[in-house]
């Protein structure tokens, strides 16, 4: 009997989230389980249209992860019961064998609807919110950026950030046939990120770096999250590629990534032993300690010293890359590690 998932995502569905959502329900679906999805009514979907896949639209508020204001936290709490009366409908007719709840509303959304449904399900957290209300219903996952990570507590289990199998297959001809002409093969290449979203402050270091004259390919990713952040990086010596689903083959032409201190960009890089300087603050300084997550792989800076934290990791680079190797097992195995505890729980209804 083929066993069913549903994955209630937040977010948008083109970034982090729903990667998560994505590379974990592949590894259940290489177990034999059916996965179907459900985002947000006002969510694009852009990876899932990507793949093919069709969602459910059900509402699943943000309150705005670990930077949520006692205000936004008020707010989404409000349209929370619409939400998980909502999930609950959904649940009852698509009749899964588990819910997955992805991260914040997604977490909470689902394990609470889930809960009422009788279904068992299993939370992914990574917020403060859905670390207090996910823990006391249901098993669950903590990510790194979680407050939970790393501690000893009942149904909970410490995971790194799921990745997809075909991450290591970049290729680097793909990479450079993509590149714009200003690119130069012979010169290192520096790859910087806050996620699907371009920040304020991760646009400004790029603008910083490229100041500095460092000759390097100064490649910026994400769409912005206002328009103005353009001019920032309207740079003769930035490559902006904005929003791109081909980062594995980025990666494989990448000397040094720079990323906000968050997410799965981070683990990706770890994972393919790409050296990593994670910049503290850019999502309204929040602050999750990657150094001390993958301590020796990943260098710590703070945006305004990103020209000297650059230079001392291309000045280190085998030695980042020898510790990223010591976490890329784990990081790669983390997937199969969470969807055997969903198939765990699955296994409860029958």
């Amino acid at each position: 009997m083929i066993m069913k998932a549903l994955f209630t995502v937040t977010g948008r569905g083109m970034g982090g989230d729903a990667i998560t959502a994505l590379n974990i329900a592949g590894a259940l679906e290489r177990r034999g389980f059916e996965c179907e999805f459900a985002l947000d009514h006002s969510a694009p979907g852009i990876l899932f249209r990507k793949r093919g896949i069709e969602w459910h639209r059900v509402r699943i508020p943000q309150a705005g992860g670990h930077a949520a204001s006692k205000a936004k936290l008020l707010s989404a709490a409000l349209r929370t019961t619409r939400a998980i009366y909502e999930t609950w409908r959904l649940i009852r007719r698509i009749r899964p064998d588990v819910v997955v709840g992805v991260i914040g509303g997604g977490a909470v959304v689902g394990c609470l609807a889930a809960k009422i449904a009788g279904v068992p399900a299993v939370g992914v957290l990574n917020t403060p919110t859905d670390s207090k209300v996910c823990t006391r219903l249901n098993r669950n996952v903590a990510l790194p950026e979680s407050d939970l990570f790393g501690r000893d507590i009942e149904g909970v289990e410490s995971i790194y950030y799921p990745m997809s199998p075909d991450i290591t297959l970049g290729d680097p001809e793909i990479a450079c046939r993509r590149m714009p002409p200003q690119f130069d093969p012979d010169r290192p290449t520096i790859v910087l990120s806050s996620g699907s979203s371009l920040f304020k402050a991760m646009a400004e270091a790029a603008a910083r770096l490229a100041d500095s004259g460092m000759e390097a390919n100064i490649t910026v990713l994400g769409h912005p999250l206002r328009d103005e952040y353009l001019k920032i990086i309207d740079h003769e010596g930035i490559i902006n590629l904005g929003y791109i689903d081909w980062v594995k083959d980025l990666y494989s032409i990448a000397d040094l990534a720079v990323l906000s201190d968050d997410g799965v960009m981070v683990h990706e890089a770890i994972a393919l032993g790409v050296p990593v300087v994670a910049l503290r603050g850019v999502k309204y300084g929040r602050y999750h300690n990657m150094g001390a997550v993958f301590r020796g792989a990943v260098l710590e800076a703070d945006p305004e010293d990103i020209v000297e934290a650059v230079s001392a990791a291309l000045e280190r680079s085998d030695e980042l890359r020898r510790a990223a190797r010591k976490y890329s097992g784990d990081v790669m195995g983390a997937a199969d590690r969470i969807a055997e505890i969903i198939e765990e729980e699955a296994g409860r209804r029958q």
